[in-house]
């Protein structure tokens, strides 16, 4: 398991998140240096329209966003990371 400093507090990422996010969106493999500013210092952050405790945190790369979606709660972890075109609408 890795932590990494977020805008709520330690955001955890276990090892079961990381197999999930590289199963599903295996570009992230090459964004993982990106986790550690995305969550300390994002470009913009949305909550979900599907989990009031969820929230995605976006940092602009060159022609893309990387976006990871963080669950809030006792225990602040990551749920999924991607690479998008843009930023979902749904304001904080």
């Amino acid at each position: 398991m890795e932590k990494f400093s977020g805008f709520f507090g330690d955001v955890e990422l276990t090892k079961e998140r990381w197999a999930h996010i590289i199963q599903f969106h295996p570009e992230v493999r090459r964004c993982r240096k990106y986790f550690s500013e995305t969550l300390s210092k994002p470009d913009v952050i949305r909550k979900s329209k599907f989990d009031d405790t969820v929230y995605i945190f976006y940092r602009k790369l060159p022609r893309l966003f990387f976006a990871v979606a963080v669950k809030t709660n006792k225990r602040n972890f990551i749920l999924t990371a991607y690479l998008t075109h843009k930023i979902q609408q749904h304001a904080l």
